[in-house]
């Protein structure tokens, strides 16, 4: 690839980055007008659902081929299982027993599951960078979310937790090296998170329906622009672009976005809910950033 080439690349990895981590970083204040009537699992359904019709009908409007084989279609299932459905599920229920910053924690961890996962599966080389950068990452996130990790004890409700938190991390990972796989066998990203979608929905309707939940819906204006929003911009925007940058530079590079997330959530959270930065989390921050620089910085050819 030419010079210009290169830095066209670039500059469209780091717009995906950039989309992936601010939408992402602000999903919460979307989450938070979802709380409260509706029960979570069937929010989480509305969610995909939504996002999936939506993209059905613009991949139907554009042109865009539906039809694949059952094979293909198998791995589209895959990919909302793991990544559309279930993972979201523990998530909540995760946050029931610990605090968000622990969650958060837990997540940035998916970065070394990518590294791991991807050598594995698809035979991805191990970068020492990466490595180094992650750890640089978690680290920062670490000091980012001291207080809370300090406050935890190891009671059954807390391990329980943290099973359920590592085991969405797990499930997720999976998803983005499915997604890496669906690239590499040329199933375009938007039919993939479309389907994928679907089933998703799908798949946690059926559990929603096993666990008796109630499918009730909130016709309030917050609950409906909130799930607007989270189907639009949460799902569909940011997914994209984040599966997009997974085809583009590889899962395990995608995913420090994942760890620069809350980050960007706290940023957010300064100027609206008057967070305020203390020292360690300063620290946390820049250490964070420097992270995302030797895992991510590459030189370009002259």
């Amino acid at each position: 690839m030419g010079c210009r080439g290169y830095r066209t690349m670039s500059m469209k990895n780091n717009l995906l980055y950039v989309v992936t981590v601010v939408i992402w970083g602000s999903t919460w204040i979307g989450i938070k007008f979802q709380l409260g009537t509706v029960d979570p699992m069937v929010s989480v359904v509305y969610r995909f659902a939504l996002s999936a019709a939506l993209l059905l009908l613009f991949c139907k409007m554009r042109g865009l081929t539906l039809t694949f084989s059952v094979k293909e279609h198998t791995f589209m299932a895959l990919l909302g299982l793991l990544l559309f459905s279930v993972n979201y599920w523990l998530v909540y229920v995760a946050e029931v027993y610990l605090t968000s910053g622990l969650v958060a924690v837990l997540f940035s961890s998916i970065v070394f599951m990518n590294i791991a996962n991807g050598a594995f599966f698809l035979g991805t080389p191990v970068e020492k960078k990466m490595v180094a950068g992650a750890m640089v990452g978690i680290l920062g996130i670490g000091l980012i979310f001291m207080h809370e990790i300090e406050s935890f004890d190891l009671t059954d409700k807390s391990l329980l937790g943290l099973a359920l938190g590592f085991s969405s991390v797990l499930l997720a990972s999976f998803g983005n090296i499915t997604s890496a796989r669906n690239s590499k066998h040329n199933i375009p990203v938007l039919q993939a998170n479309a389907f994928g979608m679907g089933y998703g929905a799908l798949a946690l309707t059926i559990l929603a329906l096993g666990l008796g939940k109630e499918f009730s819906f909130s016709a309030t204006l917050p609950y409906m622009t909130s799930l607007m929003y989270l189907a639009v911009f949460g799902s569909i925007i940011a997914f994209t672009s984040y599966l997009t940058l997974i085809k583009s530079i590889g899962a395990d590079k995608a995913s420090y976005s994942i760890m620069v997330v809350p980050v960007v959530a706290l940023i957010i959270s300064s100027f609206f809910e008057g967070y305020v930065w203390s020292f360690s989390a300063i620290a946390g921050l820049i250490l964070v950033v420097g992270g995302n620089f030797l895992a991510l910085h590459r030189r370009s050819s002259v």
